[in-house]
């Protein structure tokens, strides 16, 4: 692949719903810019951007992956981007990357939740955006009436720029209403015709809708269309860019991504209408060894920094690591700085993507993505830059996991590997979360959701050769007391030589905090030395509470009386008299168990309010108050761990895939008396 400018670079994501055709229509795009010589399929498992053996069984996305297409002298750096919310993680560092988007609606299904998901977050960042009507050639495709879907659902700045030529089957082309040039797919190459009579007022109403909103962009163009003269086409398409840059203007086209209808006409209008690199803001960052904000322009002769936006393992070829140079180039044998570390590397194998085949290419300009290998220490979300200008930027945000489950290996002898295995994954997939819970014994996987956890534990089994098998993830309880009671314990051992001895009484009461200690002795009944002892001994009884074996926490211990021996005293002995006076104590304090209360907030649609609060009253939650955001409304709760261990799928079920939510452990907090005993018995098995 030949080395293009950063004027030459269109740097665009590829969304939309799941099963909306954003692999199909990567296929069209590189057979139409002859990367490809036959189209791949889903269904036969050979697409460029789906190799993974998980995405091929699934046949679905599961991984962005990177898709250069070169077109009239132009190199598009598509990023396919998987469709299900799960995969949350590759969406926020795809948009933090690129500079534009095309979002793919199935016609025959209209705007889907995932649609206006991935609108709401361009919104968010400004991204222009073109609509792609895709599967115009399906049964029972209302044109129409998906139109107004999304100018109802994604805004009313979603314009036509294309209006269909047949319908369901009969699908042949379509009229370009910008050109008033109909296109006509025979099904090998399109050619043009003359517009269709029952077309042409339809079409011309659009002509001169798009005509008025682009005359109203300048006085000099006003009045070329307010006197009927004819608008040149170069300042029509300076315009309409203008328009959809700043997000004034979207266009809608139609289309067929595996009859490739309508592809080469979205290739025009990406390079026509969508910014290059170094258009829109500068970037900003820190000085590594300062902290101050730094802005970088997008241009070559600025110094090189990048952000690492995706990290791949291969078991063979290890960590490859895709990235985005936001300034500067890049080329082999460049001394750089993992600048947020700040450790020194050198770049040794530095080379283009498209999906796993690495394309050869040693230099790279501002604004490009490539890719470098084999070297240890960069992960996704670092920035590597000029060692002489080192620059840091903010790296895209890792939201928490919303469930857990907990795996352990099929196979006893895989117990090591099972570790090794999820960190290295970790290095794809920051999202996910490993953590080992001695409490309970378990190894818990973190994740978005099971599609999502279910994804790592299958590129574990692939990749590694580890199989696990998977269990609900146990509550941390907690137990404490709730009357203040007084206890004795009296340690007395003897058996020739040096005796043990110690004795002690102890007031034990409820507490805020989680342990406290004191001592309240007067005329020195227990000897000072022996205090830490008996302390010492308070925590290790606290390990292991008396209902299940729980930790015990909110306790205040007071020493405040005792007895010792000469000889026979030492610090063993008092520790083992404070847990015989724990021990005596527990008959009359009333111990409880506590649960782990967490703030979850929920985000969701108007309609779902009243299902969505319903339930947390069910699931003994209570709800704090409720705001705005972005067009959906934040129910905020707090609610026991316990009963949203599966709330993740309970919530996609209640909101038809459209609510989310996150989740923050508050505090302990009593566990409701019913349920006491059900807890400890689970527990005891």
């Amino acid at each position: 692949m030949k080395e293009y400018s950063t004027k030459e670079i269109r740097n665009i994501a590829v969304l939309g719903h799941q099963g909306s055709g954003k692999t199909s229509i990567s296929e069209a795009l590189l057979y139409v810019g002859k990367a490809i010589d036959k189209k791949g399929e889903v269904e036969r498992k050979n697409t460029v951007s789906d190799y993974l053996v998980e995405e091929q069984t699934k046949q679905s996305s599961l991984s962005l992956s990177v898709i250069p297409v070169e077109w009239m002298d132009y190199k598009l750096n598509f990023i396919d981007v998987p469709g299900s919310d799960e995969f949350v993680g590759d969406l926020s560092q795809t948009l933090e990357v690129v500079k534009g988007a095309v979002i793919l609606i199935d016609a025959s299904k209209g705007v889907e939740v995932g649609t206006e998901r991935v609108w709401n977050e361009i919104r968010k960042r400004h991204i222009p955006a073109i609509i792609y009507i895709n599967k115009m050639d399906k049964e029972n495709v209302k044109f129409e009436e998906v139109l107004e879907e999304i100018r109802e659902k994604l805004g009313k700045k979603a314009v036509p720029f294309c209006w269909p030529i047949g319908h369901n089957e009969n699908f042949e082309g379509f009229v370009n209403v910008i050109e008033m040039k109909a296109r006509i797919y025979d099904g090998t190459d399109s050619h043009d015709e003359e517009i269709w009579e029952e077309k042409k007022s339809k079409v011309e109403e659009l002509h001169n809708m798009i005509l008025e909103s682009v005359a109203e962009t300048s006085e000099e163009l006003l009045d070329l269309y307010l006197s009927g003269e004819e608008i040149p086409e170069s300042q029509v398409k300076t315009a309409l860019r203008a328009g959809i840059i700043e997000g004034e203007l979207t266009p809608v086209i139609v289309g067929s991504a595996t009859k490739t209808i309508g592809v080469r006409t979205l290739l025009n209008m990406l390079v026509d209408y969508l910014p290059a690199p170094d258009e829109l803001r500068p970037l900003i960052g820190k000085d590594a060894k300062t902290g101050e904000s730094i802005t970088r322009l997008t241009h070559d002769d600025e110094p090189f920094s990048a952000y690492v936006f995706k990290t791949t393992v291969d078991p063979f070829l290890g960590a490859i690591n895709i990235l985005k140079i936001n300034s500067g180039t890049l080329k082999n044998g460049q001394d750089i700085v993992i600048s947020n570390k700040g450790e020194s590397k050198k770049i040794t194998n530095v080379f283009g993507v498209r999906g796993k085949n690495q394309i050869p290419c040693d230099f790279f300009h501002a604004g490009d993505m490539a890719a470098v290998a084999k070297i240890d220490g960069i992960e996704t979300g670092d920035t590597l830059a000029d060692p002489k200008s080192p620059i840091v930027y903010e790296p895209v945000a890792i939201g928490t996991p919303v469930i857990y489950i907990a795996v352990h290996p099929k196979n006893q002898n895989d117990e090591d590997k099972i570790s090794m295995a999820l960190h290295r994954l970790n290095l794809e997939d920051p999202t996910f979360e490993i953590r080992r819970n001695k409490e309970t014994a378990q190894l818990l996987l973190g994740g978005q959701g099971m599609t999502h956890l279910g994804y790592v534990l299958e590129r574990m089994k692939t990749m590694f050769k580890v199989d696990v098998d998977i269990d609900e993830q146990k509550i941390v309880y907690r137990e404490t007391i709730k009357k203040t009671v007084n206890g004795e314990g009296k340690h007395k051992k003897q058996s020739g030589g040096a005796g043990q001895f110690g004795h002690v009484w102890v007031k034990f009461e409820p507490s805020k905090e989680l342990f406290e200690f004191e001592e309240d002795v007067f005329g020195g009944a227990v000897p000072r030395n022996y205090f830490p002892a008996v302390e010492k001994g308070l925590i290790e009884t606290f390990e292991h509470g008396p209902l299940a074996g729980f930790p015990v926490i909110n306790i205040k211990a007071t020493l405040y009386d005792g007895s010792y021996h000469a000889v026979d005293s030492n610090e063993l002995s008092f520790k083992l008299a404070a847990a015989l006076a724990f021990k005596d104590a527990i008959k009359t304090c009333q111990p409880t168990i506590l649960e782990p209360i967490v703030k979850v907030e929920v985000t969701i649609k108007d309609q779902f309010v009243g299902d969505v609060m319903g339930d947390m009253n069910k699931r003994r939650g209570r709800v704090l108050g409720m705001s705005q955001s972005e067009g959906f409304q934040v129910v905020i709760a707090e609610v026991p761990e316990s009963e949203i261990v599966k709330y993740a799928i309970d919530l996609k079920a209640m909101t038809q895939g459209s609510g989310s939510f996150t989740r923050e452990f508050l505090r302990y907090e009593e566990v409701p008396h019913n349920l006491i005993d059900k807890i400890v018995e689970a527990y005891k098995k």
